[in-house]
């Protein structure tokens, strides 16, 4: 048996990819490219893949359409889905938040709420067209961000 010592994981690099599943992919790729200016980097009837910056991929999937394993010549991917509002959030610097927050209110996307943080970071939360509960937050909200 291994101690906990000597049982420690390799190193985790960061979160890569983050899925919300939504009801009408137009309307939700036109509020993630408008609304946020997210570069689409791939898209099918299935899947919209963003670019979230600093290495880090927002899929947004149909609703109920990649349930089902997808197998290929290089592999198979699991099934998977989400129902119910989900929750994300997306970094911003602290200069930006101002900008951010008028921008949010200049698309007519209601704040559900701000945030100031006890190490000094701040958060915007707002809700996509699917009733995912967005954030944007600025450094000073976690011990290692």
């Amino acid at each position: 048996m291994m101690t906990p010592s000597q049982d420690s994981a390799p190193p985790i690099n960061g979160v890569l990819e983050t899925a919300l599943y939504v009801d009408d992919m137009p309307r939700a790729v036109r509020f993630f490219a408008d609304v946020l200016g997210l570069p689409v980097m791939l898209r099918t009837d299935r899947l919209t893949a963003f670019d979230a910056g600093a290495s880090s991929v927002l899929l947004v999937f149909a609703r109920g359409a990649s349930q089902a394993d997808v197998t290929g010549e290089r592999g198979t991917v699991p099934g998977h889905d989400g129902a119910g509002p989900l929750h994300m959030a997306l970094r911003i610097s602290a200069d930006a938040y101002d900008g951010w927050k008028a921008r949010i209110e200049a698309h007519g996307v209601t704040l559900r709420g701000e945030m100031s943080w006890p190490a000094g970071g701040r958060s915007l939360y707002f809700e996509d067209p699917d009733g995912h509960v967005l954030e944007l937050a600025t450094p000073g909200l976690w011990a290692n961000y």
